[in-house]
């Protein structure tokens, strides 16, 4: 399995602490049949900064120290970039980064709102050959409640990735729940962990992939475990025409 979405990477954000707790990370993403992970430290969140050289460097050294453990996982690098008015120009002066250097870039919104600006610069992204993936959509309190906004981010060519743990019930009914809406409306193309450490965020693919398979077969399953793997050589992803989400009444969701 890939996996596209990590804070694997230790000692720069919320994500692994130091070394020790990296390789702790690898060995259960190993354990669970990850082979390829893409670390994708926060980048300028208000918080956390990490330019495009640090996570390089970063990304070299613990795939040296896993190498020399014997552990069997190769960590790719990007960044999770949080939406703001002067991305671009951070991706034209190289320190805004791609995922694991291809034209997907891997976008996080507030997770309260989708800026205004959203929509026309995502189309400009694209313009310029970029494609966005809008991170973990399903916990966005505004797209929650108004789902048309992914609607029409992803009608014009952005893509969207699900968390595992959303998918597996690990952050509430009501989010499995919005998360099933969206895989049923075409609005989400990617799963990934979102993994943290191996406690609290752990990385759940298996099981969400599982989840997946009662749900909904065999064939979705391999529909996002596909276009992880084009992801990471570069190539076009699957995607079928979205639609709009059917708002039902449940668990006080809507």
């Amino acid at each position: 399995m890939i996996d596209i979405h990590s804070h694997i990477l230790p000692g720069v954000d919320d994500g692994a602490a130091a070394m020790e707790n990296a390789i702790a990370m690898a060995q259960a993403a190993a354990k669970e049949g990850i082979t390829t992970i893409i670390a994708t430290p926060h980048h300028q969140n208000g918080t956390h900064d990490n330019p495009r050289p640090a996570v390089l460097s970063l990304a070299a050294e613990l795939n040296d120290e896993l190498k020399r453990r014997g552990i069997a996982l190769n960590v790719l690098p990007g960044q999770e970039v949080r939406i703001h008015g002067d991305l671009l120009d951070g991706l034209a002066r190289g320190e805004v980064m791609t995922l694991a250097d291809t034209s997907y870039m891997l976008i996080e919104f507030p997770p309260d709102h989708v800026p205004k600006y959203a929509e026309q610069l995502l189309f400009d992204a694209q313009v310029k050959g970029f494609i966005p993936i809008i991170a973990h959509p399903e916990r966005n309190v505004e797209i929650i409640e108004y789902p048309e906004r992914l609607y029409q981010l992803v009608k014009r060519g952005a893509l969207a990735q699900l968390t595992a743990s959303s998918v597996t019930g690990h952050f509430g009914k009501k989010i499995k729940a919005f998360s099933f809406q969206l895989m049923e409306a075409n609005l989400v193309h990617f799963i990934a962990s979102d993994a943290h450490n191996t406690k609290t965020r752990p990385f759940r693919l298996r099981e969400a992939y599982e989840v997946i398979r009662k749900e909904y077969g065999t064939d979705m399953v391999y529909y996002f475990q596909e276009n992880a793997e084009l992801l990471v050589r570069g190539q076009a992803v699957f995607r079928d025409e979205p639609q709009r989400v059917k708002k039902k009444k449940f668990l006080g969701l809507f």
